[in-house]
Formats: C-alpha cells, sequence, structure tokens
C-alpha cells in the first residue's frame, strides 16, 4: 500500500482505539479493512510505541508515544474522544467536514476529521500538517500563542502556499488580533485553493489553549446562506463546551 493510504489506515485504527481496548477482528470491523492488513498496521504502530497489547493475543490499547506527543500531557489520552462527538455534532449542523488540530512546531497537526456527506467532500487531511499561518485552526493556535512564540513564529520564514496564503507578518498579527477578539477566525483560498476554513480554540484542563476545532468546506458553499458570522459563532459555541468538557477532568 501506498505510504500515504498506510498513514490514513493507521490512524483510522488510532481513532478507533481511542474509544476503547480492542482485539484485532473488531477493529479490522470497525475500520473496514482486512483482518491481516489491521495485524501489519498494528505491529507497525505496537514497534513505535503508538500503541500496546498488554497479553499476547489480547487487546490492544492506544501506546505511550500518543502522550508525549501531546502538547499538553494531561490531555492527550481524552482531547480526541472528548472531541469526536462536537465534530459530529458539527458535520451534523453544518453538512461539512469537521476536524481537531493541535500545535505542532511551526505547523498544525491535524488529529482527527469527520466527514459529511455531500457529492463534493473535501479530503481527509487526518495525520497531515500545515503551516500555522496558511489555515484557521492555525492562527487560532497563534492567537493564543504568548508574545514571544508569536514574533518568532513571524520572523521566521512564511511559506506561499497558494497565491491566496496571506504571508505579510503585519496581516498575520491583524488576523490574530481578530481571532482574539471574536473567538474565531475564517480563512478561505489560502492552504488549498477552493477550500474555506472557520475555526476556534478548545482549552485543556489548565485552561491553556491546547487545540482548535474547524470545518471546512468547498469555497463555493461554505459557509453558504447562514455567512461567516453565525457559522463561526456555531463553532465557537462547540469549542467552548468541549473546553468545559475539559476543565471537568481537572
Amino acid at each position: 500500500m501506498s505510504g500515504v493510504q498506510s498513514i490514513e489506515r493507521a490512524f483510522a485504527i488510532l481513532r478507533a482505539l481511542s474509544l476503547g481496548p480492542s482485539g484485532v477482528t473488531a477493529l479490522a470491523k470497525h475500520v473496514a479493512l482486512p483482518k491481516s492488513t489491521v495485524a501489519r498496521l498494528l505491529g507497525a504502530l505496537e514497534a513505535e510505541g503508538a500503541v500496546s497489547q498488554p497479553e499476547v493475543g489480547g487487546v490492544y490499547k492506544l501506546g505511550p508515544l500518543l502522550d508525549d506527543l501531546s502538547p499538553a500531557d494531561r490531555n492527550g489520552p481524552h482531547l480526541m474522544r472528548m472531541a469526536r462527538p462536537f465534530l459530529n455534532e458539527l458535520v451534523f449542523v453544518t453538512n461539512e467536514r469537521a476536524g481537531l488540530s493541535i500545535r505542532d512546531g511551526r505547523d498544525a497537526l491535524f488529529l482527527d476529521h469527520v466527514s459529511a456527506v455531500n457529492e463534493v467532500e473535501v479530503r481527509d487531511w487526518t495525520g497531515l500538517r500545515m503551516p500555522l499561518h496558511t489555515i484557521a485552526s492555525g492562527i487560532v493556535l497563534l492567537a493564543h500563542a504568548d508574545m514571544a512564540e508569536l514574533d518568532g513564529y513571524l520572523t521566521g520564514p512564511l511559506e506561499q502556499v497558494t497565491e491566496h496564503t496571506v504571508v505579510d507578518a503585519t496581516a498575520i498579527t491583524e488576523r490574530v488580533a481578530t481571532a482574539r477578539g471574536t473567538g474565531f477566525v475564517w480563512t478561505a483560498n489560502e492552504s488549498v485553493d477552493g477550500i474555506s476554513s472557520v475555526a476556534a480554540p478548545v482549552r485543556g484542563t489548565t485552561g491553556l489553549v491546547e487545540a482548535a476545532i474547524h470545518v471546512h468546506g468547498p469555497t463555493y458553499r461554505f459557509p453558504g446562506d447562514a455567512g461567516q458570522e453565525i457559522v463561526g459563532t456555531t463553532v465557537m459555541a462547540m469549542a467552548d463546551r468541549l473546553s468545559e468538557q475539559m476543565a471537568r477532568l481537572d
């Protein structure tokens, strides 16, 4: 299988295990893959510490590597699992793909996505990274970085991904300020031509912003008649509800 396909399938397995421990047969049914493929991917994931099998022949569960990669150790085991119902609700409300992202250096890392049912659908970017300044989730994460981190980012290379990507440091600073003030931010055609996205921040158990949830869809139909303000407020409200649940873990 191709490298990209392997990554997509591995993340499907990880998302399934985020719901709880499972055996190979049940996992294969859940992710709709051959049992032999799932067993092979589990072996590779176990070698990297992403999953573990406490007893030979027993169930698999998420491994210690995922906690190490989490931006907040206490949130790692809970964030994806707790975010999924809110992503499902956003898909139901907007009829577009919804996702969860965290910061990974100068990039936003897509942790999870829930798809909508549309004739034209945005691809699943789970496991992929995009420069922070090119996507709504990244701008939200920059908006809640400290000033030294923000200055450091803006003085680094600002990649021009499409002709619409904003790479002027002053303009990015203004967008960051807008994201702080409104609680959400929109981008259009800046990471991929023809795609619009809106994102809002998610706070972890410490009250600090640890992630962002977003909705994105084809620019020609999204946000549609509802408009940016209503859709943005909806995403922000969902992010706030998820943040409230994360706070209860403390």
